[in-house]
């Protein structure tokens, strides 16, 4: 059985529990002290892409690649001679090949382009707790970072200050406020995407998006995620708001207005609720007619104005990824964000997150596939992000080169989320007064923190470059998690340009699947990247024996 390296001696990093792929915690607590790999990447930026105790230390590599399938097990090709995607002024020479001047900037879109500056998205953050206490870190910090941020399926559902009259949405504070977060620091790159599900359409959310907002938002529909095969789900601990989440028209279990519940919960045998989404499509039974009804969902939102479009989809069986792709290709949909298992943001069931849905290596390799045979046909591909337990820049280089040319952006679900934890934990220590606030868990700076520094410009290694990006007046209206959130994804881009110089690639759309080589036969076999030794093997014959 393959088993995940807990602790790094070499990065300083230490993983609660059994570590999944991506190198996070199987338990991502909001209260952590350290150090995961992304956690410390928050604070020290791409100075994380090195070993630690730098020049009074050796480090070497523990290759586990050729164990088992999965992304682990797809390495990246380097080469001793060459150049592509040279361009905006850069040449060949020496002095200009250098990994930071590789472009990683990315867009996807039909008809309408959205640029992002660096070629990840957040996944979708909707209406747990989670998302909407941290919500001002994770917003500053993708619009700073030129991101798209997701904001996911039920947030004017469960906002008891909504107003919803006549089955259709009137106001909706928290929806408002997380649109406002992002837009105040939007700078041309990135974008906000709004998702729907059930309730959200039978409650007019696109028709209210469009009204007050026009095409300043994208409009996501959803078909699942990688974490689960059932709707999206909150749980609460009060009873009243358990009631009012089934008054809103929700699915509550148990039945909150139960009077064998009530008693029980009275009695602290109950002490929460789980409020669950529908799922969709329930009265579709072909193919044809899923079709039939997502063209007229497709046609709606068009005609009331929305220029960009976008579907998320789940780990679910082939016969459904090639739905979502044909059909996204025929809607002429600028964005299909493809989710393997066991992706998502962290709140599914635990076991249906171990054992539901097709792994993301699988899936997003009969995506390239599907993609290519549309391609074949003369049929426009539309954009694919993928999505599905990623988090450090080796997983950006191989899920753009797995799926390359179509794939323009990787969603990341949980790891983005540790910077909003950890800058909350932070600046909750520099600010009692406004702990709770913040959200802040700690009460002084733990030993993790104070090694190095004791105040923010210290402790952060991006705090005077998002100081010298908005202002210094503006930089106390900054949250400390976008601070964090911003020097995440400025590792994931060092790391990403020099994988990609280290394989000769300058312009991020010069990656290609030659890029990749596969560290055992069973992952060849899946992917359809060929194994390490015959890769160019033919190449190497013409040389020895010219």
């Amino acid at each position: 059985m393959l088993q995940w390296i807990k602790n790094n001696d070499a990065l300083g990093t230490v993983n609660r529990g059994v570590p999944c792929e991506s190198g996070l915690c199987t338990l991502c607590d909001s209260s952590c002290k350290g150090k995961c790999e992304t956690w410390l990447s928050c604070l020290e930026g791409r100075k994380m892409l090195y070993p630690r105790k730098f020049g009074d230390s050796t480090s070497g590599a523990s290759n586990y690649t050729s164990l088992g399938v999965g992304y682990h097990a797809l390495r990246i090709q380097g080469y001793a001679y060459g150049s592509t995607g040279i361009s905006n002024g850069i040449s060949n020479d020496p002095d200009d090949c250098i990994f930071t001047n590789v472009k990683i900037e990315s867009e996807f879109g039909n008809e309408v382009k959205t640029k992002c500056r660096i070629p990840i998205m957040t996944g979708a953050l909707g209406s747990t707790f989670i998302a909407a206490k941290y919500w001002p870190s994770f917003a500053v910090g993708a619009a700073l970072s030129g991101i798209p941020i997701v904001v996911g399926e039920n947030v004017v559902g469960v906002d008891q200050e909504s107003v919803i009259e006549n089955g259709r949405i009137k106001k909706s504070p928290e929806l408002e406020r997380r649109i406002e977060y992002f837009t105040r620091y939007y700078d041309g790159f990135g974008a906000i995407i709004v998702q729907m599900n059930v309730e959200d359409t039978r409650n007019g959310v696109a028709e209210y998006l469009i009204e007050k907002y026009g095409n300043k938002v994208i409009i996501e529909l959803k078909w699942g995620q990688g974490a689960k095969d059932i709707g999206g789900e909150i749980q609460v601990t009060s009873l009243e708001y358990a009631q009012f989440l089934k008054d809103r028209g929700y699915i509550v279990d148990p039945d909150p207005y139960n009077k064998i519940v009530i008693k029980a919960f009275e009695n602290r045998a109950i002490t929460s609720f789980a409020r669950h989404s529908r799922l969709g499509a329930t009265n579709l039974q072909t193919p044809t007619e899923v079709r039939d009804d997502f063209m007229k969902s497709i046609e709606y939102l068009r005609n009331l104005g929305f220029k960009r479009i976008t579907l998320k989809t789940g780990a679910y069986g082939m016969e459904n990824l090639a739905m979502a792709i044909r059909y996204s290709a025929d809607a002429k949909l600028d964005l299909l964000t493809i989710d393997g298992a066991a992706g998502g943001t962290g709140m599914s069931p635990w076991n249906m997150m171990q054992h539901w849905g097709i792994p993301s290596l699988a899936l997003h390799a009969k995506t390239y596939e599907y993609c290519s045979i549309l391609e074949k046909k003369g049929i426009k591909v539309p954009d694919i992000s993928l999505a599905g337990g990623f988090a450090r820049e080796d997983h950006l280089f191989k899920a753009i080169a797995l799926a390359a040319p179509y794939t323009k952006l990787v969603c990341l679900g949980r790891a983005p989320m540790i910077a909003g934890f950890l800058g909350s934990n932070i600046e909750g220590t520099f600010f009692p007064e406004r702990r709770a606030e913040l959200n802040g868990h700690w009460e002084i700076l733990p030993p993790a923190i104070t090694e190095y520094g004791k105040y923010p410009e210290e402790i952060f290694a991006e705090w005077e470059t998002v100081k010298n990006k908005v202002g210094e007046d503006e930089m106390k209206n900054i949250p400390f998690g976008a601070v964090a959130m911003f020097g995440y994804a400025d590792k994931l881009a060092g790391g990403l340009q020099q994988f990609m110089a280290g394989a000769r690639k300058f312009r991020l759309g010069s990656i290609c699947r030659n890029d990749l080589i596969a560290a055992n036969r069973e992952t060849a076999d899946i992917t359809g990247i060929p194994f390490m030794t015959d890769a160019l093997n033919e190449q190497a014959f013409s040389i020895l024996n010219n």
